[in-house]
C-alpha cells in the first residue's frame, strides 16, 4: 500500500515538474501557441512531440509486462469508438484550453504558484464535473410517475 502511494506521488511529481519545466502552466505560453496567425510559439510542440514518445515507449514497455507492480491487472480502456459524446468532449476540452491557457494537469500544478486565475480556473473545473456528474446522474434515474 505505501509503496503504491510513494509510486503514484513519484509519478505526479515527476509530472508536475515537467510541466513547469516546459511551461504548460504559463497561459500566455499555451495560448501563444494555439495563435497560429499572431504570436505563435511552436515550443509546445516539442513538448507534446516529446510527449507522445515518451508514451509510445512507456506504452511498449507496460504491455510486456505480465502485470503492474502494485495491482492485480491492468486496467486498459474497453471503449475504442469514435462517437459524438468523445468528439464533442474533445472539442470542449480544446475550446477551455484554449481559452483559458490551462488544462487539468498544468492547472494544479500552477497552484502552487498561489495565482488566483488558476484557483478560478480550477473551482470552474470542478464545477464543471460536478455539473456533468449531476445531468448524467439525472439523466440514469429512474423516470418515477
Amino acid at each position: 500500500m505505501i509503496a503504491r502511494i510513494a509510486s503514484s506521488f513519484a509519478a505526479g511529481l515527476i509530472f508536475g515538474l515537467g510541466l513547469v519545466i516546459s511551461g504548460m502552466i504559463n497561459p500566455a505560453k499555451v495560448q501563444n501557441f494555439l495563435d497560429v496567425a499572431g504570436t505563435w510559439d511552436p515550443s509546445l510542440a516539442f513538448v507534446m512531440g516529446s510527449a507522445l514518445v515518451v508514451t509510445g515507449i512507456g506504452y511498449r514497455l507496460v504491455r510486456a509486462m505480465g502485470h503492474p507492480l502494485f495491482e492485480a491487472k491492468f486496467q486498459w480502456p474497453a471503449a475504442t469508438d469514435i462517437d459524438p459524446r468523445l468528439i464533442s468532449g474533445a472539442a470542449m476540452f480544446g475550446a477551455g484550453w484554449g481559452l483559458a491557457g490551462f488544462c487539468p494537469g498544468p492547472a494544479i500544478s500552477a497552484a502552487a504558484l498561489g495565482r488566483s486565475e488558476v484557483f478560478i480556473f480550477l473551482i470552474a473545473m470542478v464545477t464543471g464535473i460536478l455539473a456533468w456528474r449531476w445531468l448524467i446522474a439525472q439523466r440514469l434515474a429512474p423516470k418515477t410517475a
